[in-house]
């Protein structure tokens, strides 16, 4: 069950954090890539190959973590928790392996929906049941005797999630023909399928996107070196500390300018509050300027912008940042009009639900606006940010086994303490969160019951 009644769940204990004052300054060398890490793993994992000898800078996120743990593991029962990522990879995976296994995962997981991909591969050839509800975890994966025999193309609805198709596309060069994928509807995260595909031919797949479909062609993979460039998503928690403070000079390690990550729009989007970027070797340097006033981004309106004393975006391509740039807007009071949502109700927790509750505790709405609002793209979604972040004594945030929730929320102790419930959910992602900020001169009292 999502608790969004300001509880959470699994944890009695929160951390109070403070910042003496509204300086960041430091250098901070960020983790792996999580998404970049995952892709790889599954990839050297279907050539079986030992992914010590080949990648550095791993992620060492739990659901990373995790991953390694379920590709290196013997038997026959895979536990992949609250790791989505992970049990949408490890399902076309093990749809590939001998024998028979049932990948399950943790309340949460099996609430969230899994049954496009189960189907994709079920035309394909795939022999997948559920155990207990149609279209939803667990799963039992029987021999794939007949993967990829009759048919080598597949179709399948775009708008759910962009991992299904990266599950999927992954496989293709194991595939007896290949794979045709043929995603239909509105796209989502295209950024991330992208990726997905650059790393593949990274790897010596031969895979091309053509018009509407995606080509694989068979032949598996050549293990070779690869260095994980650093999570621009980790990155942008602190671009919403640099958003906040008064002076800034922090250097973040490991991120490169030409980027295979989506969320490398970063500096994009926030240089329209001050930000500026400046990328060196080993990674990129952040200030602060005062941004103009009424300025107007170069990028145009929907896609991202300020127009009209607002910030307009659309994090279609880039979902994971919508939660920072929400409390972003909220502590600068900042009117937002977000869309591109479509994804994060089935996240770890339904983040617009999560987000539209622990906002009002420093009063700031987020409302879904009338559909007229969206006459001129009838398919979009638009939401409307309000309000500036206010609070006497400490507000105390939950974050819905959610780590995006935690780590969006804990750059407002740049303005005043505040509390943030169960915060070791950030090791999904970000295990060194907590001390990163200390290094840079945040006070994080802990625990606290």
């Amino acid at each position: 069950m999502n608790h969004l009644d300001g509880k959470n769940s699994g944890s009695a204990t929160y951390y109070r954090l403070s910042k003496p004052d509204r300086s960041l300054r430091g250098h901070i060398t960020l983790d792996g890539s999580k998404s970049i890490s995952n892709r790889a793993l599954t990839v050297l994992a279907l050539a079986g190959a030992d992914p010590a000898a080949q990648l550095q800078r791993l992620s060492t996120s739990k659901d990373t973590t995790t991953l390694q743990r379920l590709l290196a593991q013997t038997g026959s029962n895979y536990d992949a928790g609250d790791a989505g990522t992970t049990f949408r990879f490890m399902t076309a995976y093990l749809a590939t392996r001998p024998g028979t296994q049932v990948l399950t995962g943790s309340p949460r997981m099996r609430e969230r929906p899994v049954g496009a991909l189960v189907q994709a591969l079920r035309d394909l050839g795939a022999n997948i049941q559920f155990l207990e509800r149609d279209g939803y975890p667990p799963l039992q994966i029987g021999e794939p005797k007949n993967l990829g025999v009759a048919t080598r193309q597949v179709r399948i609805q775009a708008d759910t999630s962009s991992q299904f198709l990266s599950a999927l596309l992954m496989i293709g060069p194991y595939l007896p023909a290949g794979l045709e994928l043929i995603p239909e509807g509105p796209l989502v995260s295209r950024p991330y399928l992208e990726m997905t595909l650059r790393l593949m031919r990274y790897f010596g797949a031969q895979a091309d996107w053509q018009g509407d479909q995606i080509r694989v062609e068979p032949g598996g993979y050549t293990p070779r070196p690869l260095v994980v460039e650093a999570d621009w998503s980790a990155a942008s928690y602190w671009y919403s500390m640099a958003a906040f403070a008064d002076e800034v000079d922090l250097t973040l390690h490991g991120l490169f300018a030409e980027s295979w990550q989506g969320d490398s729009v970063l500096p994009t989007m926030m240089a329209q509050f001050g930000i500026q970027t400046t990328f060196q070797e080993n990674g990129l340097h952040l200030s602060k300027s005062s941004p103009p006033t009424g300025a107007v981004s170069p990028v145009p309106p929907l896609h991202g912008g300020a127009r009209g004393g607002y910030f307009e975006w659309d994090f279609l391509d880039c979902p994971d940042l919508a939660q920072t740039l929400a409390v972003v807007c909220a502590g600068l009071g900042q009117q937002g009009l977000f869309t591109g949502l479509d994804t994060l109700a089935i996240k770890e927790t339904d983040r617009i639900a999560a987000l539209r509750t622990e906002l009002a505790k420093v009063h700031v709405s987020l409302s879904k606006l009338p559909a007229r609002f969206s006459k001129k793209q009838p398919d979009r979604t638009f939401y409307l940010l309000d309000g500036q972040a206010q609070w006497t004594g400490v507000p105390h945030f939950a974050t819905y086994n959610d780590h995006r929730m935690a780590m969006s929320f804990a750059p407002l102790a740049m303005l005043q303490p505040v509390n943030i419930a169960q915060p070791e959910v950030v090791s999904k992602s970000y295990p060194a969160f907590w001390e990163h900020l200390k290094a840079v001169g945040f006070v994080v009292d802990e625990p606290h019951p």
